[in-house]
């Protein structure tokens, strides 16, 4: 279980660090709440206790990992997605992000910046690759406890 000081991700927002555990009355029941500082959103997050799994929270990633982040980072993308429609690769794209999985985030930041060079970007994609991105680095933020400025650096090496 999580407590107070764990650095989380939660999928489709970004890294955050637990700051707080707080009780409040829900239907006259106690409920408890995760209290979140968003590392890159500066905004405030609660979420029930009884909903981290639902929702996909999960500790960051060892910083062994980024090696295997960089790898797909490097990786070119197949050409498979060309073929297919910008709605369905959108839908695609969110689907590999909801999951949280570092690498999936990572494989959907370098297809869609290879696209971006390759072609223009529709706004959709386009705006997805921005918060791609910023929860990619956000999480680096947290592993290699630097600042945005050096997490962007270190993607900017790859795409």
């Amino acid at each position: 279980m999580f407590e107070v000081g764990d650095k989380v991700l939660y999928p489709m927002h970004g890294a955050a660090v637990i700051k707080d555990v707080q009780q409040r009355q829900v239907n006259g029941h106690p409920v408890s709440y995760f209290v979140f500082d968003m590392l890159l959103s500066r905004m405030k997050v609660m979420i029930p206790a009884s909903n981290m799994d639902k929702v996909g929270i999960r500790p960051i990633v060892d910083k062994s990992v980024i090696n295997e982040v960089e790898d797909v980072l490097r990786a070119r993308p197949e050409n498979k997605m060309k073929r297919i429609t910008w709605n369905r690769r959108y839908n695609l794209y969110i689907d590999k992000m909801k999951t949280g999985d570092i690498f999936q985030v990572a494989d959907v930041v370098r297809t869609l910046a290879v696209q971006e060079t390759d072609k223009k970007l529709s706004t959709g994609e386009r705006r997805l690759l921005t918060t791609a991105k910023q929860i990619l680095l956000s999480e680096v933020m947290l592993v290699e406890s630097c600042d945005e400025e050096k997490s962007e650096a270190w993607l900017r090496q790859f795409v």
